[in-house]
Order: C-alpha cells, then structure tokens, then sequence
C-alpha cells in the first residue's frame, strides 16, 4: 500500500469513528450524506459553524473523560 492510500484509508477510518461517536452508524446513509452536505453549506466562523464545532468539542472532552477510551477514540483525540 503506498503513503499516499495508507493516508486516504486511515482518514475514512477516523472518519468513520466519528460516525460511530455521534451514534449514527445505523443511520441509513442519505440522510448521513445529506447532513454533512448541509454542514458544507455552513462559513467557517459563522455562529452556526461556532455553534457546531463547540457541540462536538464538549462532545470529545465529555466522552473522554467518562469512558473508556477505545483505539478508535485515540486516535481521533490525537487528530
């Protein structure tokens, strides 16, 4: 595998945690689509971009601290 598709794989892997985070893995996935496209619409720095980023900051703190933290969760710590 090279550099570049071992980067591209571990990126849809950290991805794909985030997913399972948010408690959406069963979620059918038009809607997952079209909630990040939504998301995509949203300016950076804008109060509802503002709003969202300090959701899921609490959400990281929050789960980090009262759980048991996975190698998934590691890693999207890391990132």
């Amino acid at each position: 595998m090279t550099a570049d598709r071992k980067r591209a794989a571990r990126e849809k892997f950290l991805l794909g945690g985030i997913v399972v985070r948010a408690g959406l893995s069963t979620s059918d996935r038009a809607f997952l689509l079209g909630g990040l496209m939504e998301m995509a619409r949203v300016e950076a720095g804008s109060p509802e971009y503002r709003r969202l980023r300090d959701i899921g900051e609490k959400a990281f703190r929050t789960s980090s601290q009262s759980e048991e933290i996975t190698p998934v969760e590691e890693m999207l710590e890391w990132r």
